[in-house]
């Protein structure tokens, strides 16, 4: 399900008795000279330095305002059609506007948009007060991207009841009787009305710059002077505690990135794309609602002291209307370069009596001290050099094939994906980049000969991007391994940060950073890694939504390229055993049963995100969850252990009836079920090679 809503966050709307006064107008905001001046600035260096410059014309104008609209309505819940019509008059007039310093056209529908948040959360009060009939027979839409907005105020008032009183079925439907569900969406409704007043013009700029730079390519974006000084939460989104970066996405804050080696990553219980609604201190601490509070806060309340806990109350990323939300716990931390580093196990694998042994590496991130390394240390870590070391400890366990597990790896260090593709290639070109002149540059590896010269496997799944895609592309073109699982996440570019300020030669931070895409990577077959990722050999499922996550979720995403392959040598062996290995695969997954079951749970994924509208009859909500509940516990008297986990905090009749535990056992069974079958995938590697010497 995804919910969008917009700039403020608008999820649960509630009325509140208690706020029956009128409420107050919105402030009106103007954009200041510096701003004007960092746009126009920002402009110049887009349209010459890019990767790919896109000329600030009427059409780059026409998508900017677009995309900044939609920023701020993505449901189309909030403005009139007759708002959208004043707004297209000066759809084209942007480009004149930011190259003449003139950014009155983004404030004025920034003024408008304050004023409608303040409209609807009136009306929404007011729907309250009555309540709701759920013995009616209607649907709400989950996802109004293409609707038109309303036509009339009586059209956006049938919009919003049906709104309300889907917020308030879920919160019945979870268990809470109807004073606690006022009480609940009004502490709501209060941050959502509260946020509207304070917003200042840097807040109104960088939306509509945000809007202007990922008009250009995704990647590209801007950062205000006030958001540069606040690095960690702003530029990076980081979270300094549990390790996670954030963002707000569709009025929700959301997990955009789990921090390798972060309490978030290694506790398991997030997952990117959960969102969080409520934080609570310590361990019995009250959970208090973040709906509707803007990002830079609920980092604040995230943030503490060293081995302190946290309580975050999350809705996971794939949970329906009808699914519970949970209650996790956090033991704060700092994220190490020993937390992040590479680890290695032993798995046996027993077919026809005889035993093969497979050693997983796992890479969660390809890092580098480049403190120790600046500093001349030569014992220096980095990931290049952990896995090197386990190679060698592997040979001594005499495994007979390698699986290297790249899941969720986001990438790091190109020069530590170059070395670590050479620990198995040895000598020669790893990756191409080619810059915004056209210019090619082949990076190569000079070790002399593999450190494993053995089979080879890369897991990698959607999360897999930038350096474990130049790793995993590379093998695959050298012919080096089988590349297992899904198709990676197609970001084959690279940006660099400009500060405007050093540009403009200003004495005091004003105008704030660039960031934009300056070059592309290129395999050495030729290809990109851009858009389209590394295809595996061999396909698993995934949970993954390619809707949502992956480059080409974006509908701006640069394209697939092609240049001149490099000159390098591939082995042909892997491409004659690849039919058989599938053949095998196809064969043993038929009788596994724990695969199949997680078939099943990627099915059931499908058909949930793929739902246009969701029944406001409450009878037939709890129908979908009976028949949930009686599907999870025919699993459980299998008595397979797949569905034992821990509790994360919801009491046994919550668990239940909750659609959570379902995604739970999905993301658990992703991790043990694709990785035992990769691990299969390489034993008979390692049997079909053995049988061709």
């Amino acid at each position: 399900m995804r919910m969008k809503y917009g700039f403020v966050g608008l999820i649960l709307l509630v009325a509140s008795s208690a706020f029956s006064q009128e409420p107050a107008a919105p402030p009106v905001l103007a954009p200041s000279k510096s701003q004007a001046a960092a746009a126009s600035l920002s402009a110049q260096f887009l349209g010459r330095y890019a990767y790919k410059p896109v000329p600030l014309d009427d059409a780059l104008s026409a998508k900017i305002m677009d995309k900044f609209i939609k920023s701020l309505d993505p449901d189309r819940m909030l403005f009139m059609q007759s708002d959208i019509d004043k707004f297209m008059v000066g759809r084209t007039s942007i480009d004149d506007a930011i190259l003449g310093e003139d950014l009155k056209i983004p404030f004025s529908i920034f003024n408008v948009y304050t004023q409608r948040v303040v409209d609807r959360m009136t009306y929404a009060r007011s729907l309250l007060k009555q309540g709701f009939d759920f013995s009616v027979k209607e649907d709400y839409p989950l996802s109004r991207d293409d609707a038109p907005w309303a036509q009339s105020n009586a059209q956006s008032n049938e919009l919003w009841r049906k709104r309300v009183k889907s917020d308030w079925l879920r919160l019945k439907l979870a268990g809470q009787a109807d004073t606690a569900i006022r009480d609940t969406l009004d502490k709501r409704y209060k941050n959502i009305l509260d946020r509207v007043y304070p917003y200042k013009s840097d807040d109104v700029f960088q939306t509509f710059m945000a809007a202007y730079t990922t008009a250009v390519d995704p990647h590209t974006d801007y950062f205000s002077a006030a958001a540069s000084n606040e690095f960690d939460i702003s530029m990076k989104l980081s979270l300094v505690g549990i390790g996670a970066v954030l963002q707000e996405r569709d009025g929700y804050t959301t997990i955009r990135e789990l921090v390798a080696g972060g309490p978030a990553q290694l506790s398991g219980k997030l997952a990117v794309g959960d969102r969080i609604i409520g934080v609570g201190q310590g361990e019995d601490g009250a959970v208090k609602e973040v709906v509707g509070t803007r990002l830079d806060e609920v980092v604040q309340m995230i943030r503490g002291e060293k081995d302190s806990v946290v309580r975050l109350d999350i809705l996971p990323a794939d949970a329906g209307q009808s699914a519970n939300h949970r209650v996790i716990s956090l033991v704060r931390d700092k994220v190490s370069l020993e937390k992040q580093a590479a680890q290695k196990s032993v798995v046996p694998v027993v077919k026809d009596g005889v035993t093969h042994k497979v050693g997983v590496i796992t890479l969660p991130t390809f890092y580098e001290d480049f403190d120790a390394r600046r500093k001349g240390d030569k014992n220096y870590r980095s990931a290049s050099r952990d896995v090197a070391k386990l190679l060698g400890e592997l040979k001594q366990d005499d495994v007979d094939g390698v699986l290297i597990d790249l899941r969720d790896n986001g990438g790091g260090s190109l020069a530590e994906a170059i070395d670590l593709t050479g620990l198995f290639v040895g000598k020669g070109p790893i990756v191409q980049q080619r810059d915004a002149e056209g210019k090619i540059k082949v990076e190569s590896d000079d070790l002399s000969k593999p450190a494993w010269a053995g089979p080879v496997g890369v897991l990698i799944n959607r999360g897999s991007a930038s350096a474990s895609e130049i790793f995993a592309a590379a093998i695959q073109d050298y012919g080096r391994g089988v590349i297992i699982g899904e198709p990676s996440f197609g970001k084959g570019t690279v940006q660099t940060v400009v500060d405007l300020d050093q540009v403009a030669r200003n004495s005091k931070p004003e105008l704030g950073q660039l960031k934009l895409t300056i070059a592309q990577f290129f395999r050495i077959d030729g290809g990109t890694t851009q858009l389209r990722g590394v295809t595996p050999d061999i396909s698993l499922p995934g949970l993954s939504d390619p809707k949502t996550l992956g480059e080409s979720s974006y509908d701006n995403a640069l394209p697939f390229d092609q240049i001149k392959p490099a000159r390098y040598a591939a082995n042909d062996n892997m491409a004659k055993l690849l039919p058989q290995l599938r053949s095998r695969h196809d064969d043993r997954i038929k009788n596994d049963k724990a695969f199949q079951r997680f078939v099943e749970d990627v099915a059931d994924l499908k058909t949930q995100r793929e739902k246009r509208t969701i029944s406001l009859n409450e009878a037939e909500r709890r129908n979908e969850m009976t028949e949930l509940t009686n599907r999870l516990k025919a699993r459980e008297q299998a008595d397979d252990g797949m569905l034992r986990n821990e509790d994360d905090g919801l009491q046994a009749n919550e668990r239940s009836l909750s659609a959570n535990l379902a995604i739970e056992n999905a993301r658990k069974n992703a991790k043990d079920v694709l990785r035992d079958e990769a691990v299969a995938i390489v034993s008979d590697e390692a049997s079909l090679l053995q049988g061709t010497r």
